[in-house]
């Protein structure tokens, strides 16, 4: 890829040939355009319009050499080079901008491929999306993408050349210090393929919560809540590491903690040499020198081991390779192998000519995530690692004579099909002595597949919090699950960690039904949050009086770890414009839909259009349940229900979208739409089930059966006029039943329900 283009423009020709943002907005859950989150921008091309990329010469051949991996994106033609063939054939800038934005953001290293342009009423305006799992990240690919579009063009006043490599390194800053690290990445990615939900706790950071409610996991990189402060402080302190392991009959190296440069001679001679040298509380392999044989060596090793740690330890040098075993659960799930790295001379270059020429020009070798190998530097370690060879870093070795640069550098080769049993086995006790639920063993032998004793190799380490990436990622050898084994750890049996949660939306009566709905797990016994338009509850205590239908109070009350179950009001307006606050729900509500009060709002002019949005809570609707609860392994939520109105056709149009079931509920007794479906029958996993209101009473249908649930008269009796229209009834009821909520539980709550209701009405 070139790094600098030049092309020359004419700034009076440009005119107001221009890209402006008129409105942005970052919808963060599933919506009307996608499940995943996703930037919405209005955007103005004004002149652009009359400049599809065809009638810009030179425009094409600048871009395709500039991102020359747009030939992967397929468009509308379905095909590798489909947008660059839309490219040369003509399309509008918003449409380039789109792909722009996603390509600089995959090269960058966010993931995510999703786009869509929608022209709007008027004339230049179009509506762009753009997947958008950090708001600030695609907002930077965004302002990059088009000023990379308008210097292509020729029409960037301001700049005449446009420097794609400076762009990406601009991002890639920006996803390590905002975007989760790869170990955190890959344990979320195996949460979400279980259909895991995820809540990122912190803007900066790795914490994230897995799960929802009651049921929730907190992870740290490779650390968990599991991950106590006692066994992370152990591994800490090497030397208490190692008594401990000894104790159990764990090989471990001799060894004792060093106060000077002296006694660290008189320690090395004791112990007898060769020896090693490293902090006793640090981490990364930085400040370890190994195999010292002279009082220098050691004495120098001192000195930089003291900085990095609050002690030093000299142990005996075990002969070997060290190896990284990851354990999880007691169980080795994956393995590496050090990297031995050195160079051979041809007696002209210097040893640091060496290294770039031989060892950094690998492209395994880099500074991100995507380098398994990192690049070698002249340090105070590799420069040891000379000066015990008799070289500096300007030393010219001769031809053909290898020199070491590095020993057990990166543990960057898989190996973990070759571990002895015997080995794995004293790997796991390791972590349990010390108390971890995931960690990395760092032990030195010479055959990692012969039993450790019998070669008199040693555990010299066990750390808390391991790095992933050697295993993700390696440089040799095929990746490790590791991600998938510490989601299996946190969530047995197939465990999804998912509270009950239900979505109401609808055009109007959507606070009375959640009410209802939350009323009814609350007297099931499910400590219960409500996020609606008029405040944020717990059970029946209201802890927040304001507008509370939005996804800052729908998070609050799935980061609450007390919580059981959880109700969501989700109006138009905040779906059209924040999204869903879930993934998926185990039941979806709509009370009813009228078009015409949603019209003209953002650009909502069609029915179609309102459908789209409404449609979002039927997406997201659970097909199996979100499996298991966290309770015990026999407790599973029920299948994922939309409860709908047959009389309303958007939404018989909707049931047909649902993937899980559907009761329909009418206070037609003659309904067509229920009469269809109760004729389909009934099923082990898909039963066809209704409520309807006839002859004054209210009946759960189920297939051919009838269940009365209340007399309609006798409730009137208990409650009197209740301010309740019936059809919102039904549907809270209907969320009931799909939630497994007893007839009698139900029918109670209804009148308990519409007691309060009334005795609220009367005060106001």
């Amino acid at each position: 890829m070139p790094i600098l283009t030049a092309i020359h423009s004419d700034s009076a020709a440009c005119g107001n040939k221009d890209l402006k943002f008129l409105d942005i907005r970052h919808l963060n859950g599933p919506n009307r355009w996608t499940y995943h989150p996703v930037l919405e921008v209005t955007i103005d091309i004004g002149e652009l319009e009359d400049y599809p990329s065809n009638m810009i010469p030179g425009f094409y051949e600048r871009l395709s050499s500039w991102l020359p991996s747009l030939i992967e994106h397929r468009c509308s033609y379905e095909e590798r080079g489909g947008f660059l063939r839309r490219l040369a054939e003509g399309t509008w800038p918003g449409h380039i901008l789109e792909h722009v934005t996603l390509e600089l953001q995959n090269l960058a290293g966010m993931q995510g491929g999703f786009g869509r342009v929608r022209e709007t009423s008027t004339r230049g305006i179009y509506t762009l999306v753009v997947s958008a799992w950090s708001r600030k990240i695609t907002l930077k690919a965004l302002h990059l993408a088009r000023d990379l579009v308008l210097t292509a063009m020729g029409f960037n006043q301001t700049q005449s050349v446009y420097d794609v490599q400076n762009a990406l390194n601009q991002l890639r800053d920006m996803i390590d210090s905002l975007w989760l690290g790869p170990s955190t990445a890959c344990i979320v990615d195996a949460a979400t393929a279980r259909n895991i939900p995820s809540i990122r706790l912190l803007e900066k950071g790795n914490l994230v919560q897995l799960g929802q409610g009651k049921y929730s996991r907190y992870i740290w990189t490779a650390e968990t809540d599991s991950t106590t402060a006692i066994a992370e402080n152990i591994s800490r302190d090497k030397e208490l590491t190692k008594s401990l392991l000894r104790a159990c009959g764990i090989p471990v190296p001799e060894g004792r903690i060093v106060t000077d440069p002296e006694d660290a001679w008189e320690a090395a001679e004791a112990i007898g040499l060769p020896v090693v040298i490293k902090p006793d509380d640090g981490n990364h392999g930085r400040g370890v020198f190994i195999e010292l044989e002279t009082r220098e060596e050691v004495e120098a090793a001192f000195a930089t081991a003291s900085q990095e740690g609050s002690n030093v330890l000299i142990e005996r040098y075990i002969p070997g390779i060290e190896h990284r075993l990851l354990v999880v659960g007691g169980k080795l799930v994956a393995a590496a192998r050090g990297d031995n790295v050195s160079v051979t001379g041809d007696g002209i270059s210097t040893i640091a000519m060496l290294i770039e020429s031989q060892i950094n020009s690998d492209p395994r070798r880099g500074t991100s995530e995507n380098h398994p190998l990192d690049l070698i530097k002249l340090d105070s370690m590799v420069q040891l690692t000379l000066t015990h060879q008799g070289y500096t870093g300007d030393s010219v070795p001769p031809a053909d004579t290898q020199v070491q640069i590095q020993r057990n550098g990166n543990h960057a080769i898989d190996i973990t099909d070759q571990v002895n049993p015997a080995t794995a086995d004293l790997a796991a006790l390791a972590a349990r002595v010390v108390g971890l639920d995931i960690a990395g063993i760092d032990l030195v032998v010479a055959d990692i597949s012969q039993p450790l004793a019998a070669q008199g190799g040693a555990i010299v380490e066990v750390n808390a919090g391991p790095g992933l990436l050697m295993h993700i990622k390696p440089a040799i050898g095929q990746p490790r699950p590791v991600g998938e084994a510490i989601i299996s750890q946190l969530f047995p049996h197939q465990d999804q960690g998912c509270i009950p949660v239900v979505g109401v939306t609808g055009s109007s009566g959507m606070t009375v039904v959640a009410h209802f709905v939350s009323s009814l797990l609350t007297l099931s016994g499910k400590r219960t949050g409500l996020a609606c338009s008029n405040g944020l509850y717990l059970d029946h205590r209201k802890i927040n009086h304001s507008n509370c239908a939005n996804h800052q109070s729908a998070r609050r009350i799935l980061m609450n770890r007390t919580v059981e179950a959880a109700v969501f009001e989700n109006g138009f307006n905040t779906m059209l414009e924040e999204g869903l606050p879930y993934n998926s729900c185990h039941v979806g509500i709509i009370t009813g839909i009228e078009p015409e009060q949603h019209f003209d709002h953002e650009e909502i002019k069609t029915i179609e259009q309102v459908f789209k949005v409404f449609r979002t809570q039927i997406d997201v609707v659970s097909p199996t349940g979100s499996g298991k609860t966290g309770i015990s392994p026999e407790v599973t939520l029920p299948i994922g229900t939309a409860v709908l109105n047959a009389e309303d056709p958007l939404q018989i149009q909707m049931a047909e979208l649902c993937q899980g079931e559907v009761i329909y509920i009418s206070c037609n007794p003659e309904s067509a739409a229920i009469n269809t479906h109760r004729q389909q029958g009934t099923g082990p996993t898909r039963r066809k089930r209704a409520i309807i209101a006839r002859n004054w009473e209210i009946l759960l249908v189920d297939g051919s059966a009838e269940t009365v649930l209340i007399r309609l008269d006798d409730l009137q009796t208990r409650t009197g006029n209740y301010p309740v229209e019936t059809t919102l009834l039904l549907a809270g009821i209907g969320a009931g039943w799909a939630l497994n909520i007893s007839a009698d539980l139900i029918r109670t709550g209804l009148i308990a329900f519409l007691q309060n209701q009334l005795r609220q009405s009367s005060v106001h």
